[in-house]
């Protein structure tokens, strides 16, 4: 599918679910200088044209905070300083987008233009190895989740964890 045909169909898909209205250009731009990297195109445009926040198998975090929370965290930036500071556990860049539930989540690589998707799973093994990335882009994630192939626990084409694990 086109980026184009993309964005219509995660609009279509989450018609009449009562997401938040669309962010503003202001608030992505405020969200990219905060990572230091500009947001995937698509990722921009969904946020842009469909909703801040919310569309996805396990609702994406909105850019800003909005009335309704998709995660304990009530805006990306809170998210994504929460995965960057104190530890720096995340490399720069690596942005959480969806929350899971039982501490994992979906992240995005803004360091990439097609937006590579990441796992971040610390019950695999340990804080150290639980971002990992899976191989997809975001526009292929997408799709997996238009097609009802979303991903409900660890993501099977992730990268392997570490030999040197001290969990493992």
């Amino acid at each position: 599918m086109t980026d184009d045909e993309l964005v219509l169909a995660v609009r279509t898909h989450v018609a009449g679910r009562r997401l938040p209205g669309p962010a503003s250009a202001e608030d992505v731009t405020a969200f990219e200088r905060v990572v230091g990297y500009p947001m995937p195109e698509l990722l921009k445009r969904i946020y842009l044209e469909v909703a801040n926040g919310g569309f996805g198998p396990w609702e994406v975090v909105s850019v800003t905070e909005t009335d309704d929370w998709f995660s304990d965290c009530s805006d990306i930036t809170m998210a994504y300083r929460g995965f960057t500071a104190p530890d720096d556990v995340l490399p720069p860049g690596i942005v959480p987008l969806m929350d899971r539930g039982c501490a994992m989540w979906t992240l995005i690589d803004f360091r990439t233009a097609d937006g590579q998707m990441w796992d971040w799973d610390p019950n695999l093994c340990c804080v150290r190895h639980a971002p990992a990335p899976i191989g997809q882009s975001l526009a292929q994630w997408l799709t997996d989740w238009l097609q009802g192939k979303a991903h409900e626990g660890p993501y099977s084409e992730r990268v392997p964890i570490a030999s040197d694990c001290l969990n493992s």
